[in-house]
């Protein structure tokens, strides 16, 4: 799947996000590689206005741990889905049509985020943007494997 990236930003939250206390983009925090809120995931890109590829995988117990050598930058952490289904939104284009499905209904989750990002940083710097030049893999399995 794509993300479409805006102001060095992009998020995974409820694909519904009606019942959320604080919807994408309100209080991202810049400063943090993978922030949290409920229901939510706040990711920091390498790039400014770009399209990444974002991989999503969902386990059953906790996968195997990823090689740091392969990767620019990672990160775990909890999380809590009402629903059991995210959707990809941006700070430019709102929430993406692609759900991704953890569960039937909601569950609390442990969360890997892997990004190679070096490149996309590298074009933020210069005056070019990229199709699929920034890379994720987002490992998501139950909290309780």
């Amino acid at each position: 799947m794509s993300a479409y990236v805006g102001y060095y930003a992009f998020g995974l939250q409820e694909s519904d996000d009606a019942d959320l206390p604080i919807p994408f983009p309100d209080d991202f925090h810049r400063d943090a590689f993978l922030g949290t809120h409920t229901g939510r995931l706040d990711i920091t890109s390498g790039g400014h206005t770009h399209t990444a590829t974002v991989d999503v995988e969902v386990w059953d117990a906790t996968p195997p741990p990823q090689d740091p050598a392969d990767w620019d930058e990672q990160a775990d952490t909890d999380f809590e889905s009402t629903s059991g289904q995210l959707a990809v939104w941006s700070m430019h284009t709102g929430r993406m049509d692609e759900v991704i499905k953890l569960a039937d209904s909601g569950g609390s989750w442990r969360v890997r985020v892997s990004c190679g990002r070096a490149e996309a940083a590298a074009l933020s710097e210069g005056q070019g943007t990229g199709v699929g030049v920034e890379r994720y893999l987002i490992q998501f399995w139950p909290a309780d494997a």
